[in-house]
């Protein structure tokens, strides 16, 4: 089973059992955090996608982590004009394992073909 989550301006697709950086989220290690912006639910057989969203669908976790990544320099320079500029960033991201999707939606049943009146 796996879903396609949308968190942090970006989507994640995601299984039990992963464990996933995203952006910062507020809480401590050990904190739960669900997302409800599901996008898309599949159990194998089965394909749900939502209308943006997937209804009453919820993946649940917990933090494992609050961290920074490595850092990225930012350098500028303008040849001849004696300008050169260093930076250094580090984008903070949370660790989340995820432990269960629930799939709100039920399997949609095949159309009963209409009965002819006798």
């Amino acid at each position: 089973m796996y879903a396609v989550i949308a968190t942090g301006g970006k989507q994640y697709r995601v299984t039990e059992g992963q464990t996933l950086r995203v952006e910062k989220l507020p809480g401590d290690k050990g904190n739960p955090v669900s997302f409800d912006k599901v996008l898309l639910v599949s159990d194998g057989e089965n394909l749900t996608i939502g209308r943006p969203y997937v209804e009453n669908a919820l993946v649940t976790g917990g933090i494992v982590e609050q961290d920074k990544a490595k850092k990225v320099l930012v350098f500028k320079f303008k040849r001849r004009k004696r300008y050169r500029r260093l930076r250094g960033h580090r984008q903070p991201f949370t660790s989340v394992r995820i432990e269960k999707i629930v799939s709100g939606a039920a399997p949609a049943a095949a159309p009963e073909a209409p009965q002819a009146e006798a």
